[in-house]
C-alpha cells in the first residue's frame, strides 16, 4: 500500500491566513474601543443638548479651513473592516491644544500632549474641564486641525465640539474623543511626508441666538480664529444675533 505525504502549502497561502487574522484582530480591537468611548462619554461627560446648526452641518460635512468632518457611527466609513492600520506606513504624531474664551471661568486642558496613530487607526483621547466659579456655567467649544489638508482625512466618531456642555459650581468633568485619520490619506499628494498634526479645541461661553440656537458667546472675528476661518475671505458666519 503506497501513502502520500500531505501536499505542502505555497508561502502566499499562508501568508494570507496570516494577514486576515490580523484584520479580524484590528476589527475587534476596533470594536471593543468604541464600545468603551461610548460607555465614557455616557459617565464621564453626561448629558449634552442642543448643538449649532450652522456649525455643525458646515463643519462636520467639509474639510473646510481645517476643521475636521465628524461622523456617526453608523457611517460605512467607521466600518470596523476599514479601521485596519496600514501595515507599513509612517505613524503621525497627533498633539493637542486647548484654549478657552477669557469670559469662560474654566480649567481646560488634554490629558495627554500627543498621540502616535497609523492611517486607519483609531485612538481614544481625553480633554479636563472644570468650573472654577460659584455659578453653573454652559460653554461650548469650536475646534480646527492644522495643516489644514489634512482634515477632510481627520475624522471624529464622538466629541465633545458644538455641544452644550453645562458644567456645575466647581464641577470637574472628562471629556472623551475618538478619532482615527483615514486611510485615503495616504492617497492624496497634499498630504505627503505630513507626520505632525495639531487638533485645536477652543471652549466660550455659550448664549443663544435670536433662533434660540446656541452659539459661542464672541465676536465674529474671534470665533472665525478658533475655527481656522481667518485666513479665508468668504469664511462662513454665525448666525444673525437678536
Amino acid at each position: 500500500m503506497s501513502t502520500h505525504s500531505p501536499t505542502p502549502r505555497p508561502p502566499h497561502f499562508h501568508f494570507a491566513r496570516q494577514h486576515q487574522a490580523r484584520q479580524r484582530l484590528h476589527a475587534t480591537r476596533n470594536r471593543n474601543l468604541l464600545m468603551y468611548s461610548t460607555a465614557a462619554i455616557v459617565l464621564g461627560v453626561g448629558v449634552t443638548y442642543a448643538a449649532v446648526p450652522l456649525y455643525r452641518m458646515f463643519c462636520a460635512a467639509t474639510g473646510f479651513a481645517g476643521t475636521p468632518s465628524v461622523i456617526s457611527t453608523s457611517s460605512g466609513r467607521f466600518d470596523p473592516s476599514r479601521l485596519v492600520p496600514v501595515e507599513g506606513a509612517g505613524r503621525i504624531r497627533v498633539h493637542f491644544n486647548a484654549d478657552r474664551s477669557e469670559t469662560l471661568p474654566w480649567k481646560f486642558f488634554p490629558q495627554q500632549k500627543y498621540v502616535d496613530v497609523l492611517p486607519g487607526e483609531s485612538s481614544l483621547a481625553f480633554y479636563k474641564a472644570r468650573n472654577e466659579s460659584k455659578k453653573d456655567v454652559i460653554g461650548i467649544a469650536t475646534y480646527n486641525v492644522t495643516p489644514d489638508r489634512v482634515a477632510p482625512y481627520f475624522s471624529k466618531v464622538e466629541c465633545f465640539c458644538f455641544e452644550e456642555q453645562k458644567l456645575l459650581a466647581d464641577e470637574e468633568v472628562d471629556m472623551p474623543l475618538l478619532f482615527f485619520i483615514d486611510k485615503e490619506m495616504l492617497d492624496d499628494p497634499s498630504c505627503r511626508n505630513i507626520d505632525d498634526v495639531v487638533l485645536s479645541y477652543t471652549f466660550f461661553r455659550a448664549r443663544r441666538n435670536a433662533q434660540g440656537h446656541l452659539e459661542p458667546d464672541a465676536a465674529d472675528d474671534v470665533i472665525q480664529k478658533s475655527l481656522g476661518f481667518d485666513k479665508y475671505e468668504h469664511a462662513p458666519r454665525t448666525e444673525v444675533r437678536s
